[in-house]
């Protein structure tokens, strides 16, 4: 938002210097990002017209002209191609100091004396264009210090906002700002109801429901349409960054600049029958003011004339830009202004849409008063008929009250606004600040009862009243304390790991933490096979981007051929994070997805790092087994966890995995990828994977204090044949079930399959460490749990005994 410092103090009187209003603005979250000095030094320059230019008799492009100071004639050597007979124009007299140092000296250019320099806006400070005198108008009255007529010394300030603060899209929603921070008060707007002096009037339709519940206009006929922009309002437009352009058009931006209310003139004459404000039919075509013709969705809003039917040509695009066919030109004698309210939602993403970008749609994306088109239609008129003559019809005010925004008010206590901020801030002074902002506040005993404006969108709840007590009391003053260091340290539940206790114990067995996005590919997820359950993106960032993950692994695989193709062959890396799926069931009913924490692991290449004590050899499925027992080795609870070779999904190779369970439900899968899932994804046949859900490795037995066993144990070694089938979990399972409490440890110390073992079948020798809390384990205890032991696994796993 760029805005006229002069333009500012007309709304907000206030003795602040211009470097103390700048450093206002910024403290009170307006940021400012240029302040522009414009006129600062022109003491004797001044309004003159040129009463005479002959051609200089030795420089063709320089012309000797007379000059009009309104004190007398003066002779000035000139050589701006626009310099004429009749033009008003700045002339700077001698003893001048021009901005950037130029003094004004009486010379002689080509043996001509000159005695003072006609300016450009450019050589004045007031304007970047230096093609040419700066012009001024032909009534300008000639020997008035140019300061005065233009309202100079100025400055052109630009400020920052951020997407809550649309109220300050205005000169006079900036001004409530300042006033309550420099303690200063708004000074009221002129906007008196203009009486109608006829009865002409165009009948408006609103049917496009609650996307625009307001419509504002007024007829006035008989206007000069040729009349020039008053040089104090063109001043005021190009300082806030706008070019004059006609006087009808000009209106409608300094109202918007002033107000911020975006408003349009229609020539009424090219307007036929009544105005509809509808939605765009689906390719419809509109021409626009910028030239552009666009075809339009349904998703937009226009406001359309009875042209070939009721509602049937579109004339504007609804909160965005005018259409060119019913523009107003120097032709137009009646005009139909025009001002409404577009929600937001409405609006965004319109324009972007479109590919263009208009300061209406800015506006109205953020959020307009809904209160403002009548007095904005007010304003206006009053300007028109005052500037450019007119008779002004009724104004007509069309409202859907149901769907108008209405703030309700809000409680702040006192307790909470001391306690937020750190300090108590007197109630006078809040009723002050609240006072200057707008806003209507009555007194209760635990606080204030708060109504903001129709123009603070922004103004919602609580928090928010005490953010704006801090901004505009001052962030200064709010205390700067440091914390006592008084820390509560949370209890850790015993039944349950930490999951940093997780990251540490993979840190320390050589992997590393990835962090990967939880949006993934539908191709990705295709050449995985997990297609099921997913939940899309309404709006994703990419196509790349479109689905959440239902698992870490595609997003790990890529992270670690990222790293083998940086010639990093031996990868570990871990995740710890959040999958996503929804049954289409669930999704029907539009419920919420299921989000299961889960941990991945992901490696590839040698075994073990390269060292001198033994050979290297390649990551197979026994490793990372190995990595899945020391974590659930972490939890206490190796019972409760099994292994087996059936019901994997197909991404897993089928001879080389393992599905995961604990306590006879599935929680994961184990294994080498499926060759053919590898080759697609260009990887190597090394690289294995593990997914668990997390809460299941978090779960843990609550530990239990033991005394130290008074009684020796003993160990009992067998060497069982069994089916290759058979896996080493479920004859784990049934030796801990058959021999009972006193089995204290089973271990696996040797497999052999070959020579001496039938054909499909295997050797597993283990041994048995027994012992009994209360007495010494005799040889006939030991050699009656190896009997039960032995007919268990011959009864469940076909088992024979191996001499």
């Amino acid at each position: 938002m760029k805005f006229s410092e002069n333009w500012l103090r007309h709304h907000v009187p206030t003795q602040a210097s211009r470097d103390e209003l700048a450093a206002t603005l910024t403290a009170i979250g307006l940021e400012v990002e240029e302040v522009t000095a414009l006129g600062d030094s022109l003491d004797g320059v001044v309004v003159a017209r040129i009463v005479s230019a002959q051609r200089h008799p030795e420089a063709d492009r320089l012309q000797v002209c007379e000059v009009d100071t309104g004190n007398g004639m003066v002779q000035i050597v000139c050589g701006a191609p626009n310099a004429r007979t009749g033009l008003v124009a700045p002339l700077a007299m001698v003893g001048a100091q021009l901005p950037g140092g130029i003094a004004i000296k009486a010379a002689k250019l080509r043996g001509v004396e000159s005695f003072g320099m006609l300016c450009s806006a450019k050589e004045l400070g007031v304007d970047p264009d230096a093609s040419g005198l700066l012009e001024l108008p032909a009534d300008a009255p000639v020997g008035t210090p140019l300061a005065t007529y233009l309202g100079l010394p100025d400055a052109s300030i630009e400020i920052k906002l951020t997407p809550n603060r649309a109220d300050c899209f205005s000169v006079r929603g900036i001004a409530f700002d300042v006033a309550a921070a420099l303690g200063g008060n708004v000074i009221p707007l002129n906007a008196e109801p203009v009486p109608a002096q006829s009865d002409a009037a165009m009948k408006v339709v609103l049917d496009a429901g609650a996307r625009v519940p307001r419509f504002a206009g007024r007829v006035i006929d008989n206007v000069d349409a040729t009349v020039a922009t008053p040089v104090w309002m063109a001043e005021r437009l190009r300082r806030s960054g706008l070019r004059p352009i006609s006087f009808l058009v000009d209106v409608t931006q300094y109202v918007m600049l002033e107000l911020g209310q975006p408003m349009h003139a229609f020539d009424k004459d090219k307007l036929e029958g009544e105005v509809v404000v509808r939605p765009a039919r689906a390719g419809e075509s509109l021409a626009l003011l910028d030239g552009r013709t666009v075809e339009l969705s349904d998703d937009f809003l226009v406001v359309s004339d009875s042209h070939g039917g009721k509602g049937a040509r579109a004339v504007a695009l609804g909160g965005i830009m005018g259409g060119s066919e019913t523009r107003v030109t120097d032709t137009t004698r009646n005009v139909f202004l025009e001002a409404a309210h577009w929600i937001p939602e409405a609006i965004i993403g319109r324009s972007r849409k479109l590919g263009m970008h208009t300061d209406a749609g800015h506006r109205f994306e953020r959020g307009v008063d809904p209160q403002l088109p009548t007095i904005a239609v007010e304003y206006a008129t009053r300007l028109i008929l005052d500037i450019a003559g007119g008779v002004a019809g009724p104004l007509l005010d069309v409202t859907l009250p149901e769907h108008l925004h209405s703030p309700e008010p809000i409680l702040l206590r006192r307790a909470r606004l001391a306690r937020v901020l750190g300090l108590t801030v007197a109630d006078d002074e809040v009723v002050r600040i609240f006072t200057a902002l707008g806003m209507a506040v009555v007194p209760q005993a635990d606080g204030w009862q708060v109504t903001a404006p129709s123009r603070r969108f922004d103004i919602e709840r609580e928090e928010d009243l005490i953010e704006e007590v801090a901004r505009i009391h001052g962030y200064e003053n709010i205390p700067t304390s440091t914390p006592s260091g008084a820390l509560t340290l949370a209890v850790e539940p015993e039944g349950r790991l930490n999951e940093l206790a997780v990251r540490e114990q993979l840190a320390a067995r050589g992997y590393y933490e990835a962090v990967n996005l939880a949006f993934i590919g539908n191709d990705v997820l295709q050449r995985w096979g997990m297609t099921a359950d997913l939940v899309p993106l309404a709006n994703p960032l990419s196509a790349d981007l479109a689905v959440m993950r239902p698992s870490l692994l595609p997003g790990l695989i890529v992270a670690l051929s990222h790293n083998r193709a940086r010639q990093q062959e031996r990868v570990r890396l871990f995740e710890l994070g959040r999958t996503f799926r929804i049954s289409a069931e669930a999704a029907a009913r539009k419920d919420a997805p299921t989000e299961t924490p889960t941990l991945s692991i992901v490696a590839c290449g040698s075994a073990h790092a390269e060292q001198w004590g033994e050979p290297s050899r390649t990551l197979d499925f026994h490793d990372l087994k190995g990595d899945l027992d020391a974590l659930i080795a972490w939890g206490g609870e190796p019972d409760r966890w099994a292994v087996h070779a059936d019901g994997l999904p197909g991404w897993l190779h089928p001879g080389r995995s393992a599905r995961v369970t604990r306590d006879g439900l599935t929680v994961g899968y184990l294994g080498a990828l499926h060759p053919q899932l590898a080759k697609a994804l260009d990887l190597g046949a090394d690289v294995h994977v593990l997914e668990l859900e997390l809460d299941a490795v978090l779960a843990r037995r609550l530990p239990r204090a033991q005394a130290v066993p008074r009684f020796p144990s003993v160990r009992r070694d067998i060497a069982v044949d069994v089916p290759e089938a058979v896996s080493w979990s479920e004859i784990e399972q049934v030796v801990r079930k058959a021999v009972g409490g006193q089995l204290k440890e089973l271990r696996l110390f040797d497999r052999y399959s070959g020579k001496g073992v039938e054909l499909g079948r295997k050797s597993l020798a283990m041994g048995l460490i027994l012992q009994d809390a209360s007495r010494t384990l005799t040889d006939d205890d030991a050699d009656r749990n190896i009997r039960e032991a032995v007919a268990a696994l011959e009864m469940a796993c076909k088992a024979k005994l191996r001499g």
